[in-house]
């Protein structure tokens, strides 16, 4: 029976997790363009292994990526699963460069058998995130000096709710339903380096609270006693988003002694469509005496189809990932012999356009690729893991623009303990 040294450390880790919900967890100028930087929807498993994720079956770890892998968890079991990240970015633009420091909420979850043929998970993770600041200046003209900062916070949280249901010995499907909610608030400022001219804010609020839904598969083919093979696929729908979105703009004369004065402030309600992606993904993984598991993955988001704030303003987004997970022994009597390394890869388009300020020109960042690695150790005395993975990430753009160089360090804790059990007394 789970202790309550467990029980405190998974009840601290649910309320560090909604605490931090509510910080910055990037600083990405990117995070600009539409919904911002898409939150892996993966956990510390799969977060070792370069993001693979949907033919993964693993019932010592939860796995929300496919919720078909939910069945995989056994009758006695109740897992419980957090984790946070920290993380150093690099950004340069060819000319300057800024070294910035966040932590972030990853995911929380339970997972749980309510039938031999059915498993039930829960749990909340975000899904976007928007955090950026920066300025545009002009000082060719001595006589009219002004600069343009922009900035943006916010994002998009989910609470899921998810099923599996084992059709056979082999095959198994499953279903998330998530409830999204959210607020993304984007800031223009124009100033100017003397006083008694107007100044102009434009601040535009999005506000979303709508329901998405993903539907997962698995079947399992056993090729003998120690090889098993595994194919995962899943599926998201298109949806529109039910949001209220504003535009608030103020002017205001900044006088000689730095105060504003003459105040308007006039605010519009927006009527706009907004829209998350059909998504299709498909993976496969290859597993040996339940020791080696070689996985790979490629996922589809068609963004091309969007409708953000009325507009169609974005690219496809493909990616590609590719995982390892070892385990030196099943029996050994070392502690070394039952820690699980992992390592792993990925490549990845984005799905926003960028706009160079000077030229006003539209084009596609060329991409994103990260290399993973990392571990799983075990708790003594229990079944429970502690995984540690650092992802190495860059994010490159095309000609004069931004280059993003992250070092992100994951934690996540599984405590997998029976619960559901009879005790006999004699």
């Amino acid at each position: 029976m789970i202790g309550y040294r467990q029980i405190l450390c998974a009840i601290t880790l649910v309320i560090l997790s909604g605490i931090v919900t509510a910080q910055n967890q990037t600083n990405s100028p990117y995070t600009r363009y539409g919904y911002g930087d898409l939150s892996p929807q993966t956990f510390g498993k799969s977060k070792g292994m370069g993001g693979v994720a949907y033919g993964l079956r693993d019932g010592y770890q939860i796995n929300a990526a496919n919720p078909a892998s939910y069945t995989m968890v056994d009758s006695l079991t109740f897992l419980f699963d957090a984790g946070v990240s920290l993380q150093n970015t690099n950004l340069s633009d060819g000319k300057t460069k800024q070294n910035i420091g966040n932590s972030g909420f990853d995911y929380v979850a339970v997972q749980f058998r309510l039938h031999p043929k059915l498993s039930m998970a829960l749990g909340l993770l975000p899904y976007s995130n928007v955090g950026y600041s920066f300025s545009q200046g002009n000082a060719d003209d001595p006589d009219n000096i002004y600069y343009k900062t922009y900035s943006g916070e916010g994002g998009f949280h989910q609470a899921f709710l998810g099923l599996g249901f084992k059709v056979s010995k082999n095959l198994s499907v499953g279903m998330n339903a998530s409830y999204l909610w959210g607020d993304i608030t984007r800031q223009n400022h124009v100033g100017f380096a003397d006083a008694g001219k107007y100044e102009e804010w434009r601040i535009n609020t999005l506000s979303v609270k709508d329901f998405k839904f993903d539907i997962g598969v698995q079947y399992t083919r056993s090729i003998n006693k120690k090889n098993d093979i595994t194919f995962g696929a899943i599926f998201s729908p298109k949806n529109k988003l039910k949001n209220d979105a504003y535009l608030q703009t103020q002017t205001a004369l900044r006088s000689s002694s730095s105060e504003y004065t003459d105040s308007n402030i006039t605010t519009t309600n927006l009527d706009k469509t907004c829209e998350l992606p059909m998504s299709i993904g498909a993976g496969i993984a290859y597993q040996y005496d339940k020791r080696l598991t070689v996985a790979a993955d490629y996922s589809f988001q068609q963004w091309s189809d969007v409708v953000y704030m009325d507009e169609k303003s974005f690219y496809d987004m493909h990616k590609m990932a590719v995982g390892l997970e070892y385990l030196p022994s099943l029996m050994g009597r070392s502690y070394f012999s039952h820690i699980k390394f992992r390592i792993g890869g990925y490549f990845s388009t984005p799905y926003y356009k960028v706009q160079d300020l000077a030229t006003k020109e539209y084009y596609r960042a060329s991409g994103e690729y990260g290399v993973t690695a990392g571990f799983a150790l075990p708790l003594p005395h229990t079944r429970s893991l502690l995984s540690i993975s650092a992802q190495y990430v860059n994010v490159t753009g095309k000609r004069a623009m931004l280059n993003e160089k992250y070092m992100r360090l994951c934690i996540g804790m599984t405590f997998n303990e029976r619960w559901f059990f009879k005790r006999k007394v004699d």
